[in-house]
């Protein structure tokens, strides 16, 4: 059968979407972009093969669509701004094979103008063919939420913004049939701000709920019995919690080259999230000196090195900034993740922990960055000498908790 959905992109972002096509009953194949890590089980994607899903590295089937959806990454470079190789790569190999009256949609996170402005020349010159009179070209922001079971891309809204109505409407007939709700932004700007305020609001409301807590430390005070208060109000509060830093795949997007602007709540955010690691250090260099002992020469066991926990993803996860800053202050660091069979830091392999309990009570130190569901954290919080919890995850009292 001849596929009518092409996805570029087979990352966290592209596979979840091409999974809800499958089982909406659209022919579907996947085009990698690079090596990148899915987030899901080996048993899902049987399911999907199993439907008439196919990973193909042939670009000429991507001329034989009605509908290409690209997920490329788009991660922050070294000098902060998005890496738009992959994007690029993506359109240069689309646009030979592009055929009129295509549908087109860019889902990889991207700052307002890049569609109009860096997508659509790449595809124009490549193809012959004109956006919005030829194909249809749209944005449309990626809202999946990896590994969670609640919100899918059936049940989660979808924003579409296009170059013209017409795009628009061609991407609405198309989503209509994987969710229950499509959202028509005005046009393509729109739709690529929409990422850029959804992913700015809960960095910089994880900023200040990590920035609270460290002030609630220093008071003496509670803070995860203050968010659990607070959260009962029913209106005017949304609840976040503190963390060893943030990682993901959707931190807020530098404005700089493309408008000569900055978001200063983004930026002071940034700065804050970035900071944790060190403060996680730091409290753990505090805890052993509290109960006699040095950083340098402890035995530290980090458990949980992913950047969301139950996946495997490890983008932006802040137990690798955790681990070098300990092995600079002398500690001998090792590691448990159900997920990640091994682990390099600097280089150089951690050693990972067979038996976890055995591993926790030999530790001076057992650091909990990431609350997997298959971790029974009363049974570590009584087995382990010293526990320090990130995420709140323990029961009160069980453990020192951020």
């Amino acid at each position: 059968m001849p596929a009518d959905l092409a996805v570029i992109g087979l990352g966290p972002y592209g596979l979840p979407t091409a999974q809800a096509a499958v089982a909406a009953g659209i022919p579907t194949i996947g085009y990698r972009t690079g090596p990148e890590a899915g987030s899901l089980s080996p048993a899902e994607l049987r399911r999907m093969l199993a439907q008439g899903f196919r990973v193909t590295a042939n670009p000429a089937e991507l001329g034989r669509v009605r509908t290409v959806l690209i997920s490329a990454p788009a991660p922050r470079g070294a000098d902060g701004e998005p890496d738009l190789s992959q994007v690029e790569a993506a359109a240069r190999t689309l646009a030979p094979r592009l055929r009129p009256h295509t549908t087109v949609i860019l889902e990889s996170p991207v700052v307002p103008g890049t569609t109009e402005g860096f997508f659509r020349p790449l595809l124009e010159q490549g193809s012959g063919l004109r956006a919005g009179r030829d194909f249809h070209l749209t944005h449309s922001p990626s809202r999946v939420d990896p590994g969670n079971r609640d919100f899918t891309p059936s049940n989660t809204p979808k924003v579409i913004g296009g170059l013209t109505p017409a795009c628009t409407e061609s991407a609405a007939a198309f989503y209509g049939r994987l969710t229950d709700k499509v959202v028509r932004a005005r046009g393509l700007r729109e739709a690529e701000t929409v990422q850029l305020l959804e992913s700015t609001f809960r960095h910089v409301n994880i900023a200040l709920v990590n920035e609270m807590a460290v002030l609630c430390h220093d008071l003496g005070v509670d803070f995860w019995d203050v968010i659990r208060c607070a959260e009962t109000k029913p209106f005017g509060f949304q609840a976040f919690r503190p963390g060893p830093g943030v990682g993901g795949h959707t931190a807020p997007r530098s404005l700089a080259t493309t408008t000569g602007r900055t978001l200063r709540m983004a930026e002071l955010a940034q700065q804050v999230n970035n900071g944790m690691p060190g403060y996680v250090v730091q409290r753990a260099a505090a805890l052993l000196n509290e109960h006699g002992k040095s950083a340098r020469g402890a035995r530290v066991l980090l458990l949980g090195v992913t950047y969301k926990a139950d996946l495997a993803d490890q983008q932006g996860s802040p137990a690798r900034e955790i681990a070098v800053r300990l092995m600079e202050l002398g500690a001998s660091v090792s590691y448990h993740d159900p997920h990640v069979p091994s682990w390099s830091v600097l280089d150089r392999p951690v050693p990972r922990a067979d038996s976890l309990y055995e591993a926790a009570a030999d530790a001076d130190l057992t650091i909990l960055l990431q609350q997997h569901r298959t971790y029974d954290l009363q049974g570590l919080s009584v087995k382990a000498q010293l526990l320090l919890d990130t995420r709140g995850a323990t029961p009160t009292g069980a453990a020192h908790r951020l």
